[in-house]
């Protein structure tokens, strides 16, 4: 009988602070349902303190999502874990998560505090989180950069103070698979309660090994693993919930002593919804979900693969919920009923009000191409089931005038919060900037655009391009995407989601500050 490893998947807490990411409530809840159908064990919802606008989405999270464990994070003082428990005290089986610096640099420049101290306030706050739930989980935070005499002393004692899940956090990506597997060995031997406690990995990839050393803590005795969808996180992103779960489950011969209870059909799924939400387009050979992982060029590998699929791939993309190609062929001749029942084969679940918005907007892709395959589909949905939540600013028209004689003139008409029409029209050194230049004069928004990328969605000389860009201001990062056979429409879609995702932000912290 194999042991359980239980996925804590934080993509909407700690994949939320990758920089450019600000998901709304709508969305938190919709990721936690796709989490939930998962198979995931506890969903990390938000860090409640930080904005009242975070405690909701937690709070909403907490009273909508049943079948998984809803968790708070909190920092080590009364104020954040009694907030926390305000968020998810409706949840069916609710979470305090406490943590506190460990590693003596951050102690001491980000703390201000000595050992004890640390320990002492460690203490305290576990004991303050029990008397809420028993469900408390501490995390020694940067643990692999810190005494290793000193982790065992505080997670000896937070076990006894009531925590009953133990999580070692890489916090920096700064540990080596062989140091992960000793530290795990030697928790065991050295800590006399921890049987107490489950042991967790929480592991970033600022030197790319967050997935080795996952699981490399799995094989040498934690339950419980850390993880986002796609491996969004802070700076280099965490550890990717599709890369462990499928190790595990691929190489059951290796890990013939554990097994998760993720249904592997929900991942791809769940990847494409995060993408969405986040922005953050992924990559092409990112492992399991990349847009390359099952595609082949080599005529080798085709001949292989035509000849027995297993030859060239280790796992089935089906078993990850990857479609295996259009099963019906969408087309201007295709009517809502199949493009409905189409959407839903894909796995998409979409209100009356998203389906009539797709099914426009397919219908007038189809317009414009002989055939409308998955990924047109997939985009089409990116575009047409935001959150109006995060659509401060819609666009109407747009319109450009451009020669390789005098500048490129671009007119805009926007809708505003209030429903009302603006327009405006500006020059630039070509259509884009125009563009932009217009939006700018409209919203009296003038932040910096950092970055702007053009890809094909799909292939052919009416393919769909899609644009991903990021603006920057006041030393934060905000990404916009959008796709169009018309690129100058996409991107003017693109700058306006990124707009709206910076006013999201903005309107956050100012609640903050007049709500300390």
């Amino acid at each position: 009988m194999t042991e359980k490893v239980y996925v804590f998947d934080t993509t909407l807490r700690d994949g939320e602070q990758s920089a450019g990411i600000a998901f709304t409530p709508q969305e938190k809840l919709e990721i936690a349902k796709q989490l939930e159908k998962l198979g995931v064990d506890i969903i990390e919802a938000g860090f409640p303190c930080s904005t009242p606008g975070d405690m909701e989405a937690v709070r909403g999270v907490a009273r909508e999502v049943r079948g998984a464990s809803i968790c708070a994070l909190a920092r080590a003082v009364p104020a954040d874990i009694d907030t926390a428990w305000e968020s998810i005290k409706e949840a069916e089986d609710p979470r305090i998560h406490v943590f506190i610096n460990t590693s003596d640099i951050q102690m001491a420049h980000q703390l201000n505090k000595d050992r004890e101290q640390v320990l002492t306030q460690a203490e305290a706050m576990v004991r303050h989180a029990a008397q809420y739930t028993s469900n408390v989980e501490f995390s020694p935070m940067d643990a692999t950069r810190a005494d290793t005499e000193f982790i065992f002393e505080i997670v000896r004692r937070c076990v006894d103070a009531g925590a009953t899940t133990i999580n070692i956090p890489d916090s920096v990506g700064y540990a080596m698979p062989e140091e992960i597997a000793w530290m795990f060995d030697e928790i065991h031997q050295r800590i006399p309660n921890i049987h107490k406690a489950r042991l967790s990995f929480h592991g970033q990839n600022d030197l790319g090994l967050c997935t080795a050393n996952t699981l490399a803590a799995v094989t040498h005795g934690a339950r419980q693993v850390e993880v986002t969808i796609n491996g969004i996180g802070e700076r280099a992103g965490n550890t990717s919930l599709e890369e462990v779960v499928m190790a595990i489950k691929t190489r059951a011969d290796f890990f013939d002593q554990v097994h998760t209870d993720i249904n592997t059909k929900e991942i791809y799924r769940a990847s494409t919804l995060v993408e969405r939400c986040s922005g953050m387009p992924i990559q092409w050979n990112k492992a399991i979900v990349g847009k390359n992982a099952f595609r082949h060029g080599s005529g080798i590998h085709q001949d292989g693969i035509l000849k027995m699929r297993e030859t060239w791939e280790i796992m089935d993309p089906a078993d990850i919920g990857i479609p295996l190609g259009t099963q019906l062929v969408m087309g201007k001749l295709s009517g809502r009923h199949a493009f409905k029942a189409h959407m839903e084969e894909l796995g998409y679940e979409l209100t009356e009000e998203e389906m009539t918005r797709a099914f426009v907007a397919f219908k007038e892709l189809a317009d414009k191409k002989m055939e409308v395959d998955d990924r047109d589909l997939a985009a089409i949905v990116t575009d047409n089931t935001r959150s109006m939540e995060d659509a401060a600013w819609r666009l109407d028209l747009v319109q450009v005038t451009a020669t390789d004689k005098g500048a490129p003139t671009a007119t805009l008409r926007l809708i505003d919060p209030q429903g009302d029409i603006k327009s405006d029209a500006a020059t630039g050194t070509g259509p884009v900037d125009a563009v932009y230049r217009a939006m700018n004069r409209i919203t009296g928004l003038t932040p910096e655009l950092t970055e702007f990328s053009v890809k094909s969605v799909t292939e052919g000389i009416d393919a769909q391009g899609e644009v991903t860009i990021r603006i920057a201001e006041d030393g934060k990062t905000y990404t916009g995407r959008a796709a169009d056979t018309d690129i100058i429409v996409a991107s003017a879609r693109a700058y306006i989601n990124a707009l709206n995702r910076m006013i999201l932000v903005t309107a956050r912290n100012d609640e903050v500050r007049a709500n300390p």
